[in-house]
């Protein structure tokens, strides 16, 4: 099939040209002078890190929703949370995903693992899990610093990316949401926001002691963006996730005690929330995430101290990446690919990002065309989005 006029965008920035694919992969690329293209875009196809089963219930037909769902969105490959039930922290849990079918045209699902083991808080066998084939190993730094040290040990070794979630347990268990003029407003328990930073901290100074990687999941506080991109230049090798709620959202979409803005970590004040907003045009966080994190009804639609943490959007994250933060000129298409595409897939020892003959994973995109999001679980529900994926064959 031969596709005319066409806009490619991808790391090395924007072109225009006709492509031609067969059996998904594309085979030529004529590329066209003069900006003429239409309103059809090509992307690589996207990477999402931080991606949670419904309930956190590990099975089956959960795996396959959330393959289809993220194909909805864009995205080819979903790394999830280890945090499941059951936790990924074996062989036979991670096997059980491995191998678990994948729906035709649904995305790849792969896994972090816990280093910390859910049942007896003893290290995992970090070395066989990796040599299995999990993308990551994870660590909440509500972990001892003995085992902390031992991680950092076992992650120089292979030379991988460690994920880790920088939380004070002891702070956070006390609060549902963030700590400000909006918890005290609506009478509910804050979780104070130096809970992340001490442990941003911490994790920075193990990092440049170790001369490991780190890269710090879905960050929720500016200052901490501040420190990470600090140890950037001093040569500590650290990079940090924003998911696009935190980006979007302040704590003052929780009011009238909306569960459905009730995510982990907690959105932040307004202040601070157009304080990423600003890191993220100076080029100071390094991937997004759409913090996919679905929830049956009975779970959310109770009073908000009971409610679970999360919310639903990977079925339409390019559409919504592209309406917020590209269509209004926050970031070029170029710096979206780096964001969503290259540097995931880079954390999960893998090169993405440029569109070129032999490609495979992509995704067409019509950036005039619309929908409505209808879902209750969405901050968006109710919301145009433009940027509709079109598939090849209905071009």
């Amino acid at each position: 099939m031969v596709i005319s006029n066409l806009k490619i965008c991808d790391i090395d920035g924007e072109r225009f040209a006709n492509i031609k694919v067969e059996n998904g992969v594309i085979t030529d690329i004529e590329e066209i002078q003069g900006s003429s293209a239409g309103s059809l875009c090509l992307i690589p196809s996207l990477i999402d890190l931080n991606v949670r089963v419904k309930d956190d219930v590990l099975n089956s037909k959960r795996i396959e929703e959330i393959s289809c769902n993220a194909a909805k969105g864009g995205v080819k490959d979903v790394i999830l949370n280890p945090e499941s039930t059951p936790a990924i922290d074996d062989e036979i849990v991670l096997e059980f995903v491995q191998n678990n079918p994948i729906p035709n045209g649904g995305a790849d699902v792969h896994c972090s693992f816990n280093t910390i083991k859910s049942s007896d808080a003893t290290l995992s066998n970090i070395a066989i899990l990796l040599k299995k084939g999990a993308v990551a190993p994870f660590m909440s730094t509500t972990t001892h610093n003995n085992l902390a040290i031992k991680i950092a040990e076992y992650v120089k070794m292979y030379g991988v990316t460690l994920f880790c979630r920088a939380e004070d347990r002891s702070l956070s268990n006390m609060g549902v949401m963030t700590e400000g003029e909006v918890s005290a407003h609506l009478g509910l328990a804050g979780i104070p926001a130096i809970g992340e930073l001490l442990h941003v901290s911490r994790m920075i100074e193990l990092a440049r002691y170790y001369g490991i990687k780190v890269l710090f999941k879905s960050i929720a506080n500016p200052r901490s963006i501040e420190m990470i991109s600090k140890a950037k230049k001093e040569g500590v090798d650290v990079r940090c996730e924003v998911s696009i709620h935190h980006l979007l959202h302040s704590d003052e979409l929780c009011e009238n005690f909306n569960t459905t803005a009730k995510i982990y970590p907690p959105l932040a004040t307004t202040n601070d929330m157009k304080l990423m907003q600003e890191a993220l045009k100076n080029g100071e966080i390094d991937m997004l995430t759409t913090l996919h994190q679905p929830s049956s009804p009975v779970n959310k639609e109770v009073a908000f101290f009971d409610a679970t943490y999360g919310c639903e959007s990977i079925d339409h994250a390019l559409p919504l990446y592209y309406t917020k933060l590209v269509k209004p000129g926050i970031i070029s298409m170029k710096e979206f690919v780096r964001l969503s595409v290259q540097n995931p897939a880079n954390a999960i020892g893998q090169q993405r990002g440029k569109i070129e003959v032999g490609t495979k994973d992509f995704v067409i995109f019509n950036t005039e065309e619309s929908l409505h999001v209808s879902n209750s679980q969405s901050l968006y529900n109710g919301e145009e989005l433009f940027g509709v994926i079109k598939e090849i064959d209905g071009l």
